[in-house]
């Protein structure tokens, strides 16, 4: 009863302070998950900003992200869940960047209302990659042939057991071109005037907080601590919310937490260090 007529008052009465709900994104974006890594994707983070986002009281929703990357789609189902649920709750979301907001990361911070980092945070990378491996000299080394059967011409397109072609190549780009304007639109319509007129924006750079407050990549520089309680006065209080924790204690909310043999803990042992070296490969790519 209290809260409703709270809730009535106008804004100028109503005391400081109050609880903020605050959701840690950090990792890289994938669509996978399992009880042995932890990573960023729809399945995994919607528990916990439907938790956040249900809190009538609070006055803005705090998200925190640590993120270089991965997954465009996962990075855009996330964005599109956070302003699904800021306009349907009449939220206002505050984004705070720690070490990175990178490619699909940045992507992902892109639903804030403004965007806060550290000086020395990476933020940018407006672009889109591919990688891999070619093995075809290693099988003629050791002795195996490669043998692939297709219906359709371009069925085995990127074997990469396969000598490169340069058609695949060109079609991998044509792709790589649809998914970048996709995300150039995305910051468009998010950051608007704000962005400096700078032809490096979308080139797949990225800069420190400071230069990325110059460029319009983010609103301002300072921590989520600090910002909150000077907006919202020195009684304001952080509620992290949290989800389901895996077998090893951490947090990894929509993932079940079934039971397993031997057999399908080596084989999520062996997937795991390929996604491991994976994931290695995108912090690296920032210096972390």
């Amino acid at each position: 009863m209290m809260s409703f007529l709270k809730r009535l008052l106008p804004k100028r009465f109503r005391k400081k302070g109050g609880t903020i709900p605050v959701v840690r994104l950090h990792g890289t974006i994938m669509a996978g998950g399992s009880q042995f890594k932890q990573t960023l994707n729809i399945a995994s983070v919607a528990p916990m900003l439907d938790k956040a986002f249900s809190k009538k009281d609070a006055p803005v929703v705090a998200i925190s992200i640590n993120s270089p990357g991965g997954s465009p789609v996962q990075s855009r189902l996330i964005f599109q869940r956070i302003r699904a649920l800021a306009e349907e709750k009449d939220k206002k979301v505050l984004i705070f960047v720690e070490d990175v907001a990178a490619s699909g990361g940045y992507m992902i911070a892109l639903a804030g209302d403004e965007i806060f980092a550290d000086p020395t945070s990476i933020v940018g990378s407006i672009g889109v990659v591919s990688g891999g491996f070619g093995f075809p000299e290693l099988l003629r080394k050791i002795g195996v042939e490669r043998r692939v059967y297709t219906a359709g011409e371009n069925k085995a397109i990127l074997d990469p057991f396969q000598p490169e072609k340069e058609g695949d190549i060109e079609y991998l780009k044509t792709l790589q071109l649809d998914i970048h304007k996709v995300f150039i639109d995305m910051v468009k319509l998010r950051r608007g005037s704000r962005l400096a007129e700078d032809a490096t924006i979308f080139s797949g750079l990225f800069w420190t907080g400071t230069r990325g407050l110059d460029l319009g990549l983010i609103d301002g520089l300072g921590d989520m601590r600090d910002v909150l309680k000077r907006r919202y006065g020195k009684e304001t209080k952080l509620e992290l919310i949290g989800g389901a924790r895996t077998l090893f204690g951490k947090r990894v909310p929509g993932v079940s937490l079934g039971s397993f043999n031997g057999g399908e803990i080596a084989a999520a042992a062996t997937a795991g260090l390929a996604e491991g070296l994976e994931e290695r490969a995108l912090w690296s790519r920032y210096g972390l």
